[in-house]
Order: structure tokens, then sequence, then C-alpha cells
């Protein structure tokens, strides 16, 4: 049996983890590694993995590594916003290689960048490729997972969506993207400055239930970042949180549909939360309530959602796609190998 052949473009936090879990499959060879970090360019990707040598140095042009790469799929993991990564997007798609993107607007990118959508998806389409933007959130918690849970119901009247995590479990860079430790003030200038986004997401979220589920929404509206002050004094192993500072975010983006609110998202991720869960409630027929608790860890899954979309990427039509344009997602064996497609193209995962 074949390997699956895997480029990787981006090696910061989480491109980084996602490198180390796939050296742990099977079926698998990582054939190229893209940053544009100088103290990594040069390096060998097990050196900077901390795993021991593997052979792939680690390289700042990604028009060469993917000319010698010959690559089934490339794993990107650069930037939240899909207007600084369509270039390098497209660079992957122009030398006929599968893209996995933790890039969250691209999990819907028709909603903030149509004609750049349209244009990728053509690219996509000519060079007989596929295109996805995936994670777990966007990507699976607060779509996907509704999406399919809506399909025991006859009649739906009403989508909420609420995800509240302890940020102490999380990785540094992301309590410092949510604000943890700031003073107020320093919140809402790093805000409106945008030196700090929040979470990125939602609205393409809300637009791609809403597609699957062929709503017209009349506007997708998200509501202004709140910072989430500390009662109290708390900590994570690297921040401390006085009371009266910030201790994360909550955000809010509601689909609207013949003036009423039919989607709402609300996402709170801040030290110290008490109590963490993912939970999708939907009113209809019939009524819908589900809760995951304690909430599904972030970094980890997002790790699995990128890896085992892989094989779905790779069986999948040309085209930019969407999660919900994907077959139910599923975990893979541990050899990933399994899961592509034979000469004969049936398809054993």
């Amino acid at each position: 049996m074949e390997e699956v052949k895997i480029l990787l473009c981006g090696l910061g936090a989480m491109g980084s983890l996602i490198a180390k879990h796939l050296l742990q499959k099977e079926g698998i060879k990582i054939v190229g590694a893209i940053d544009v970090a100088e103290e990594k360019v040069g390096k060998d990707l097990g050196d900077i993995l901390n795993s021991g040598k593997i052979g792939v140095k680690v390289s700042g042009d990604i028009d060469s590594v993917l000319s010698k790469a010959k690559a089934d799929i490339a794993v990107h993991a650069t930037s939240s916003f899909f207007r600084d990564t369509y270039s390098q997007i497209a660079s992957i798609v122009k030398h006929d290689v599968n893209v996995v993107s933790t890039c969250e607007e691209l999990s819907y990118p028709y909603l903030t960048e149509p004609k750049l959508s349209i244009e990728l998806d053509l690219l996509a389409k000519k060079h007989n490729v596929t295109v996805l933007g995936t994670g777990i959130n966007p990507g699976f918690l607060m779509d996907t997972l509704v999406i399919t849970l809506t399909a025991v119901c006859q009649e739906i009247e009403k989508i909420r969506a609420t995800r509240v995590m302890n940020a102490a479990t999380r990785r540094l860079p992301f309590q410092r993207k949510i604000g943890a430790g700031l003073t107020v003030e320093e919140f809402q200038h790093k805000i409106e400055t945008k030196q700090i986004s929040g979470h990125v997401g939602l609205e393409q979220s809300i637009a791609v239930i809403a597609d699957a589920l062929k709503w017209n929404l009349e506007r997708i509206t998200a509501e202004g970042v709140e910072p989430v002050v500390a009662g109290k004094p708390v900590e994570s192993a690297s921040i401390k949180v006085r009371a009266g500072d910030v201790a994360g975010l909550r955000q809010k983006a509601k689909g609207i549909l013949k003036s009423k609110e039919i989607i709402v998202l609300d996402f709170q991720a801040y030290i110290g939360a008490e109590e963490e869960y993912d939970a999708v409630t939907i009113e209809g027929v019939p009524n819908v309530k589900q809760r995951i608790q304690p909430c599904v860890h972030g970094d980890i899954s997002t790790v699995a959602m990128i890896v085992n979309s892989i094989p779905k990427v790779i069986n999948a039509p040309a085209g930019l796609l969407t999660m919900k344009d994907l077959p139910v997602p599923s975990a893979t064996p541990k050899n990933i190998g399994k899961c592509v497609k034979r000469k004969d193209a049936s398809v054993v995962c």
C-alpha cells in the first residue's frame, strides 16, 4: 500500500502539534516542510519538533519545495484570515496538491471573500484537487455537529450553540489571543487596534449551518468582543490575572431570518471558568439538547480534525469545499494509508 505524501506548510504552535501527531501515524510520509521563521529554515523538522532527526529540512521557499516534494496533500497552518492565506494556498493548488487548512475563515470563505473563493474553487477544479478549511471551532463543534444534530428534526425554529472553556488549560499564545492578564483599558485598545482579534469563525459557522439547511438568512451579525473580567485572582501556568483585570473574552454571533434570531452562537474563553461545556440546543420538532462536559479540548481536537480529514479530502471531489460537503467526520485508523483510494477507485475508509 502506498504512503500518503504530506507537505507541512506552517510550523507555528498548531502546525507543530499537527506534525508531531502525524509522526505517530502509519501510512504517511512527510515529504516537505515550509515556514517563514528564520530560526527554523534550514533545520531538520525533527529537531524543531524535539523528536529526533527525520531527514526533512524546513524551507522558506514554498514553490521550490512543492516542485520537488510531489505531495498528495498539504497541511496548511499559517493564519486565521483567508485573504492572508490565499496566495499560499493557490501556490499549493497550482502544483496539483490537495490542501487541508486550519484557516478559520476558510471554513466558509464565501462569506467574507466571495470573489477569491470562486477563484480558488475554479483553480482547484482545474488542477483536480480539493481544498478544505477545518478545525474544532469552526469546523466541528459549532457547525458540523450542529448540522448533524438537525437530522432528527422535522421542523426547526431556532438553534443555539454555546462553548465555554477554561483558557488556563490552553497554550500560552491562545491565552494572549484572548487578552488574558490585560487591564480592561489595555484589552479595549488592543481590540480596537487589532493587536488581538479574539475568536475568528463564528460568522462562518453560522453561514455553513444556514447553507446546509438552505436558509436564506437576511444577515449575520457579530457582536463586539466583550472582556470577561475576573471577580477574583485567577491564573494559568503562565499568566496571573488580578481581580478586575481581563481573564478572557466572550463573543456572540447571530443569524437573522424573517427578523428573528434563528441561529445564535455564544463563545466564551477565559482563565478560571468553573464550568466548561459545549452545548447545542435546537428548538423544533422534536427539541434537541446536547451537552458535552467538560468542553472538548481545542488544541488536541483541532489536530485530530485536521489529520482525520486528510483521507476524506484526498478522496473528495475537486474544488473548494466546506465540512458540509464531506462525508460524516470520523477518526482514522493508525494507518492513514488504509483510508485513501485504491487504484480501482474503491475507498476503504
